[in-house]
């Protein structure tokens, strides 16, 4: 991998409350103050939730750490988008409520689901390989409800609520196509490198670690009563 990615990646590692990505601040207060439909600004919070969201990037970049072909990149993201997707608009409108502690740790456990597959994990300690796209469809849902907990916890009006819903969705989309051109980018610059092979494993170790920190920050913070990340 290159310098940059290695660095992106030991910062995301190092991740911790106070890198949280809540909706908060001048946006909360916007959202709360929406009395009808308004998508351009919803749109633009869901593209800024998710480029500032760094459990989901981190899930991103191991599910396409090891695809080469664009053809595999669009059907793994589009099971994941269609997961989220799914869940974040049945989330909110119909008001389905999870811990957001517990999802956000789920969701630190799926990047360290995605790089111990990386790893040859299943297949050398089990023995199987389970289906990568069910793994990523199913994640995606769990994803979806953690977007949904972060509007959730703010004071949502009904009126235009689903066509506010519909735009932060796209935004959603939009920032994670953002964000996926960049990692792309970076980890096709990285493939080029002889550097690359002998790194990847390592890689996917530190990815690994950085699963199971934002998981155990979660669930410290539900066991202990810690802030909602």
């Amino acid at each position: 991998m290159t310098r940059a990615a290695w660095g992106a990646l030991a910062l995301s590692c190092a991740a911790t409350p106070a890198l949280a990505h809540n909706i908060g601040g001048s946006d909360a207060a916007f959202v709360g103050a929406s009395a009808g439909p308004d998508p351009f600004p919803f749109a633009y919070l869901g593209a800024k939730h998710m480029v500032t969201g760094y459990d989901h990037l981190l899930f991103l970049l191991g599910v396409v750490f090891f695809l080469f072909r664009l053809r595999q990149v669009a059907l793994y993201v589009s099971l994941f988008s269609l997961g989220h997707s799914l869940t974040l608009l049945a989330g909110v409108f119909w008001n389905i409520h999870f811990d957001p502690r517990l999802v956000d740790a789920v969701i630190g456990l799926s990047v360290a689901y995605k790089a111990f597959d990386n790893l040859g994990g299943f297949r050398t300690v089990f023995g199987v390989q389970p289906d990568p796209r069910a793994a990523v469809l199913g994640f995606g849902l769990v994803h979806g409800f953690g977007l949904a907990t972060k509007l959730q916890a703010l004071d949502l009006q009904p009126r235009g609520l689903l066509t506010n819903l519909v735009a932060f969705n796209v935004g959603v989309e939009i920032g994670q196509l953002l964000a996926l051109s960049v990692i792309l980018a970076a980890m096709t610059l990285g493939r080029r490198t002889p550097a690359f092979v002998p790194t990847a494993t390592a890689a996917n170790i530190l990815l690994l670690f950085a699963g199971f920190l934002l998981a155990g920050v979660q669930l410290a913070g539900y066991a202990y009563g810690g802030p909602v990340t």
